[in-house]
């Protein structure tokens, strides 16, 4: 059997797009590694595939990186494989170089445009490592996936090789409306928005919008550098009873929350190219809960609400304006659940897959 290592650098515990690829490797019969790290507050891991999670000295910034990447290096060269599996930029030169050295075939799984993430560009040192090591490793690799057709245009246009684009959906499913699972009132609108509490995420905006709704309840499902910020700000906007932060959630309970929301929002700032060219996962994940969309005036987030009638652009990005659209599209829910259905159909694990399993078929 095929031993294929996996490796990332956060602890596994909600990383969905990690567990489909998985499950696509088991079902065409590899062993499995999946590599992570330990974290103080990280969720258990239960899932088939064998496990191992560095408990690290540090947990940000350049030594972070470096501790990470130096365990990782000899725990590839040391572990029997026939395939390695690198996600997103910072696991990528253990991986290249581990490939080197014992002719293992490898695949490159760049999640986003990693080097304009907006923590990188206003850190212009680190983002210049960063693309140092892009542009002397990306043009040697042959096996590369990404998670929109723009990405890969990009990545393809400026290094020459090959991109092929596996998009970040999840698996259809069905779930019940039952909110009382996870504490949440009845006579309460829910608003949803899952996935990091960081910069750039329009979460700000989100909460400042509270005071002209009623009878609204958003509920933030994530972790992030901003967390603390976004709960003071909270806090001094005396909106505690309007704002539930539930922290990180295993995949199966954030099914269960996404479903019992009545609108999920999606406000990237157009922040550097990353955000530019953004189809957050979160989204997808709303459209099979099938919840309406409110998103940000964003390039594919606009080519996707003009291909399926799933939600709306937020044309003015201001508290008010916010409200209205939320409260606007909420009494008109019904008029979404048409195209609701009909993405969820399209643009589904389902479908990706078999893409995937022929990627893997093929690679050199």
């Amino acid at each position: 059997m095929n031993r294929i290592i996996i490796s990332v650098t956060n602890d596994l515990a909600t990383d969905q797009r990690v567990f489909r690829t998985c499950d696509c490797f088991n079902e065409m019969g590899f062993d499995i590694l999946l590599i992570g790290r330990l974290l103080k507050n990280s969720l258990d891991v239960n899932n088939n595939y064998k496990t191992i999670r560095f408990r690290l000295i540090f947990n940000k910034g350049f030594l972070f990186y470096a501790e990470y990447n130096i365990r990782l290096f000899f725990t590839l060269l040391f572990t029997k494989k026939q395939l390695l599996y690198s996600n997103d930029l910072d696991t990528l030169l253990p991986n290249f170089l581990v490939s080197k050295l014992n002719s293992s075939k490898l695949i490159y799984d760049s999640h986003e445009y990693f080097t304009e993430v907006p923590e990188l560009i206003s850190r212009p040192i680190t983002r210049s490592f960063w693309l140092t090591l892009e542009k002397f490793i990306f043009p040697k690799l042959k096996n590369v996936i990404t998670v929109n057709q723009k990405l890969a245009e990009i990545y393809s246009n400026k290094y020459k090789v090959p991109v092929t684009v596996i998009k970040n959906v999840p698996y259809s499913c069905s779930e019940t409306r039952f909110r009382p699972l996870l504490n949440l009132p009845e006579n309460q609108k829910i608003i949803l928005y899952q996935g990091a509490l960081n910069m750039g995420r329009g979460l700000e905006l989100m909460i400042d919008s509270l005071k002209y709704l009623k009878n609204h309840l958003l509920v933030l499902a994530g972790d992030g550098d901003i967390t603390a910020q976004l709960k003071l700000r909270v806090t001094r906007n005396h909106l505690e009873d309007r704002v539930k932060f539930t922290g990180k959630l295993l995949p199966d309970e954030l099914i269960k929350l996404t479903h019992q929301a009545d609108l999920g929002l999606s406000l990237e700032e157009d922040l550097g190219l990353n955000y530019r060219f953004c189809l957050p996962n979160k989204v997808f994940d709303y459209i099979h809960a099938g919840i309406p969309v409110l998103v940000s005036k964003l390039p594919l987030l606009g080519e996707l609400l003009n291909q399926y009638k799933i939600g709306e652009c937020l044309n003015t990005r201001n508290p008010k304006s916010l409200a209205v659209a939320i409260e606007k599209m909420i009494v008109n829910k019904s008029d979404y659940l048409h195209d609701l259905e009909k993405a969820a159909t399209d643009l589904n694990w389902n479908h990706e897959k078999k893409t995937l399993i022929e990627f893997i078929k093929k690679i050199d």
